[in-house]
């Protein structure tokens, strides 16, 4: 098998987020560059756009021609990728623009690249503006009338460019009040809210005045790798250098990917063994807007900081205490950031490592033990492997350890928890499904040139063959779903939860410089999808990602967050199904019983009815995207929200006890005493799983031993 980028955790960067991922620190800041100068491109740039072109047009899976409809696409997205809400440009800027919405086709092949930077330059033009507004507006005795009955929209999404420059400063106007408010609901005075949004946009404006022409030029090629497909892109030098520090170096911090986006710091990923993963207090797209340092250090307000800015402050000695404030992704509009306390550490590889826990089951007035194994991200020691070391670390090796001590402890059936498991090593979800089938295929890659390769486990040996669940959610992704598919397609097991993330591509990553190894400068690297991922049915994972056999209540609408969210996704298809033999552990006949089960549960538990309700509210409110700018009216509105918030706690996946201890964690160990985990996911899939073993009659939990 190629060696291929899989995965959606970052062990190796994906591109599935808009624009560049950041760890941790450790870049060479730029040079300054004045906001009245414009930003050129450079000799080199000309090599890499050339280089680039060539690369992506011909050996991206698609094999898109540059043409005019891709031009439009390419136009579309560069401005998008410069002003995503609409908050700089004039309509008459975007008048101006349009003369060149077809013609970036043949910028790219004639390596020309004046106009993109006229364009980014008409932007630091109109940032200045704005920059002038703001300063302007904040010296006022009093900017803000918080009695003022008025609202706003934080959807920019289908907003207009604006007219002229007032109605964009009365925008600004807005925006400023909002935060100001956001401010004063938090307990601080006036003119620390005054003070706090000056320094917070000088921070901007010294931000901005950093940019120079490696990342310009940078945006304009994603502009046109990301018009092809959400995981292709070309990177930097700069940014090419920190992507292989990041794969080389000893992770320390807080354990969690960063990305600056509209005016915020999100986390891309909370990576398994981190402070962050243990602590069960930040997730994928939360925004972080404050720092502080130690247990008694004042907050940093880091709202339009660049990332590589806001690593510096939440990096830090090992032992250290960092708190921050953050808004959850799922937080309804207005409401107040949570602060978090966090020790600061290397990442514990034993803590990536899958674990298992026996929870007890009520179902039909009977106690099952119903064996858990979470696996936090697929894991294999390459190097160890490679020099037949006995105890190399593996995914396989772990989850076989732990089912036989599950085993040893009488369980009446296992369910494998994969829930925002973004992937990882390929060879082990394919050796890992082989611990519950005979032998067989488990996946199908197909090459761009139209060859198809079959990946399966030749071992003919079981580790486990008795009732089996799989739990995933919508942030399973990868090779989860390579697995989760396999134990589908063979009906091995149930599938339980929500659709999963759909990212069924493969991507290979190229250094431009190996092209040309004359070449003096340094051009930068291009990740390039070249393959698709499809079941062993030929239905590919790409998309659609795995449909569950029984779907529980989601906070999510359909495309949320999944790779149906990003426009540019290869579509879903199909190939051959590979031979392969089912066994009889499910069919539609006991699904359809389960389901009904399920759905009696719906209507009659109370804990089910809860969360359902709770769901279905919040969806709601999150579809309500006005907020009050009058104070007493947005404090009623942060109230609520806050109320919706606690109840979803309650009731979902982060209720987690926080003083639970850390012995819990404990790796490839003999499983503890039976407990109840406060995780109402995961209880429905135990019931579920309950009522397999009594609709299956209880078979055997005995299996041979897989090798």
């Amino acid at each position: 098998m190629k060696k291929y980028l899989i995965t959606l955790i970052p062990v190796v960067l994906l591109g599935w987020q808009r624009g560049p991922v950041q760890e941790r620190g450790g870049v060479m800041a730029p040079t300054a560059t004045s906001m009245d100068e414009d930003i050129k491109p450079i000799p080199a740039q000309y090599k890499a756009e050339e280089l680039t072109t060539r690369i992506l047009s011909s050996y991206h899976y698609r094999k898109t021609k540059l043409n005019d409809s891709l031009s439009a696409a390419i136009f579309d997205k560069y401005i998008d990728a410069i002003d995503h809400g609409k908050l700089y440009y004039l309509a008459s800027d975007l008048a101006e623009f349009e003369q060149y919405k077809n013609s970036f086709d043949d910028y790219l092949q004639k390596r020309e690249l004046d106009v993109p930077f006229q364009m980014y330059n008409v932007f630091r033009k109109r940032y200045k503006e704005r920059s002038e507004y703001i300063q302007t507006l904040l010296k006022e005795a009093k900017p803000f009338d918080f009695n003022q009955d008025e609202s706003m929209n934080t959807d920019r999404e289908k907003a207009a460019w604006a007219k002229n420059t007032d109605e964009l400063n009365d925008t600004w106007r807005k925006y400023l009040k909002s935060e100001a408010l956001d401010l004063k609901l938090s307990g601080k005075a006036d003119t620390a809210v005054v003070s706090t949004l000056r320094d917070r946009y000088k921070s901007r404006d010294r931000a901005l005045g950093r940019i120079r022409t490696e990342q310009v030029f940078q945006m304009f090629m994603n502009a046109y790798a990301e018009s092809l497909d959400p995981h292709t892109s070309y990177m930097a030098p700069t940014s090419a250098d920190r992507f292989k520090q990041e794969m080389s170096q000893s992770l320390e911090g807080i354990g969690a990917l960063l990305r600056e986006e509209d005016n915020y710091i999100k986390i891309v990923e909370v990576i398994p063994g981190g402070p962050a993963f243990k602590g069960k207090q930040l997730k994928k797209e939360d925004k972080i807007v404050a720092v502080a340092q130690g247990d008694e250090g004042k907050f940093v307000d880091i709202v339009g900081w660049f990332v590589d800015d806001a690593v510096k402050l939440i990096k830090g000695p090992k032992s250290t205490v960092v708190r921050l404030q953050v808004i959850s992704a799922d937080a309804l509009p207005g409401t107040p950031p949570k602060e978090y306390r966090l020790v600061r550490e290397k990442i514990k590889l034993e803590e990536q490592r899958a674990k298992s826990e026996i929870v007890s089951i009520n179902n039909g007035n009977k106690d099952y033990k119903i064996g858990v194994i979470d696996i936090p991200l697929f894991y294999r020691d390459f190097e160890g492997a490679q020099h037949r070391e006995k105890e190399f670390s593996s995914t396989t090796r772990d989850v076989q350890k732990l089912i036989n001590d599950l085993q040893a402890s009488n369980v009446d059936g296992i369910v494998i928890d994969l829930r925002n498991n973004g992937g990882g090593s390929l060879t082990e979800a394919v050796s890992l499904t082989g611990l519950f089938i005979n032998r067989g295929p488990v996946v199908q890659v197909k090459e761009s040139q139209g060859e198809i390769e079959v990946q399966s486990d030749n071992d003919p040996n079981i580790a486990y063959d008795g009732p089996l669940a799989v739990m995933v959610n919508r942030f399973s992704a990868s090779a989860s779903e390579i697995f989760a598919a396999a134990i589908q397609d063979y009906k091995r097991g149930l599938i339980v939860g929500e659709q999963t993330y759909g990212k069924g591509t493969v991507q290979t990553l190229i250094d431009l410089n190996q092209w040309v190894p004359k070449e003096q400068d340094q051009l930068g690297q291009v990740k390039l999808t070249v393959a698709k991922f499809y079941r062993i049915n030929g239905s590919s994972t790409q998309l659609k990602g795995v449909t569950p056999d029984l779907e529980l209540p989601t906070a999510f609408k359909v495309n949320e967050y999944g790779e149906g969210s990003q426009p540019s996704a290869l579509p879903w298809d199909q190939i051959a199904s590979s031979r392969y033999e089912v066994t009889s552990n499910i069919n539609p006949k006991i699904v359809e019983q389960l389901r009904d089960k399920y759905k009696h549960r719906l209507k009659t538990d109370e804990e089910l009815k809860t969360l359902v309700k709770t769901l279905n509210d919040f969806k709601e409110a999150r579809e309500n995207k006005i907020v009050s700018l009058q104070e007493s009216k947005r404090k009623a509105e942060r109230d609520e929200a806050e109320k919706k918030r606690a109840a979803m706690k309650q009731l979902g996946e982060d209720s987690v006890d926080e003083d639970e201890d850390e012995a819990d964690s404990k790796v490839a160990e003999a499983p503890k005493e039976v407990k109840k985990k406060k995780d109402i996911y995961l209880t429905e899939t135990g019931r579920m799983l309950a009522d397999l073993i009594v609709i299956s009659k209880e078979p055997s939990l005995a299996g041979t031993k897989k090798k």
